[in-house]
């Protein structure tokens, strides 16, 4: 039986000793440009954090409210328990541009329409052969939506943006109670640092 392996093993060893056929060979690297050793390559850098602490003060984006003073007061309120506080006099340290919209949503639930079997107190719920299927259902949901946008009024730059949405109401007051909820959800993660 040894033999037999040291037969079948010998040409493996014999087939590891035998010359590589590929030879290493590399052209030298041309030499860099002469502008090089004089330009910086930013991208080569990572940015400089950004100092949310320098925002205090915000205005809107190019001095007009968005549409509804009730949007312009609750989008005020939120920014304000960030500790953003609306410029007096003069541009704002960031823009604000923020705006609402209504849309829908398809949602899903469970429906546990099953067979229950069992004697006494103790019940079972089974699918399949003996019993019924859970259905899907899916239903239509209107929802507020509210964007907003914090621009960097020297460089234009947005440098915070979120969205929130919660179920739209039926009278104006669940309207109003939804538009604040989706305004806490979409600065739930200002400041980001």
């Amino acid at each position: 039986m040894r033999t037999a392996i040291a037969i079948f093993i010998l040409p493996l060893l014999a087939a590891c000793q035998s010359p590589n056929p590929y030879q290493a060979e590399s052209l030298p690297m041309p030499p860099a440009p002469p502008e090089a050793a004089t330009t910086f390559d930013r991208s080569a850098y990572p940015a400089a954090p950004r100092d949310y602490g320098r925002y205090r003060s915000w205005s809107w984006l190019d001095g007009r409210a968005p549409g509804g003073d009730q949007l312009a007061d609750s989008v005020s309120a939120g920014l304000d328990q960030y500790g953003l506080r609306p410029a007096l006099d003069g541009p704002g340290d960031v823009l604000v541009n923020a705006r609402i919209s209504q849309e829908t949503r398809l949602r899903q639930y469970q429906d546990n329409v099953g067979g229950y079997y069992g004697t006494g107190s103790h019940w079972d719920r089974r699918y399949g052969a003996y019993g019924s299927v859970p259905i899907v259902r899916t239903y239509e949901q209107k929802v507020a939506v509210v964007r907003i946008e914090l621009i960097d009024p020297r460089d234009r730059q947005v440098v915070w943006s979120g969205s929130g949405e919660a179920v739209a109401g039926k009278d104006q007051a669940a309207q109003a109670d939804a538009m604040r909820a989706a305004i806490r959800s979409a600065l739930d993660g200002y400041p980001p640092y």
